[in-house]
């Protein structure tokens, strides 16, 4: 059986956050560390509970890297992790319902079959300026 959870590393950093689609432990439960600019956490509440009304004060984050979050509404996909400096590190297969922070280094991912992702990224997207493409391992 797969852990629920997965952190991939490259070296001491942390490539991607893995959180699988049957994990569902009751409470809130975040997954980074507490300096990312995006946070991955799970939240599981009883009938009848209640998050207080609140608001986000606006406040400057300095933001120096894009993290993405993917979610496989349906199908599955294959992501391949690089380091920083483009060399290969891991592969996973994310299947419907698993949520991948991608958080560092880069990735490639390769369709299995029909699949239909949802991403949540930080903006604003800078266009051609924002990315910088290399040659994969599904390339070669």
């Amino acid at each position: 059986m797969k852990d629920t959870i997965e952190v991939i590393k490259g070296g001491e950093k942390i490539l991607a956050i893995i959180l699988h689609a049957d994990f569902n432990e009751p409470g809130v439960h975040f997954f980074t560390p507490e300096e990312f600019p995006q946070q991955l956490g799970f939240i599981r509440h009883q009938e009848g509970e209640i998050v207080q009304a609140h608001i986000h004060q606006a406040m400057k984050r300095e933001i120096e890297l894009t993290q993405e979050t993917i979610l496989v509404k349906k199908g599955r996909v294959k992501v391949n992790l690089y380091d920083s400096a483009r060399r290969y590190v891991d592969s996973r297969v994310l299947a419907e319902g698993d949520v991948m922070l991608l958080s560092a280094g880069g990735h490639e991912m390769k369709f299995l079959e029909e699949t239909e992702l949802i991403e949540i990224k930080q903006g604003p997207y800078l266009g051609k300026e924002d990315k910088v493409r290399f040659q994969g391992i599904e390339e070669s």
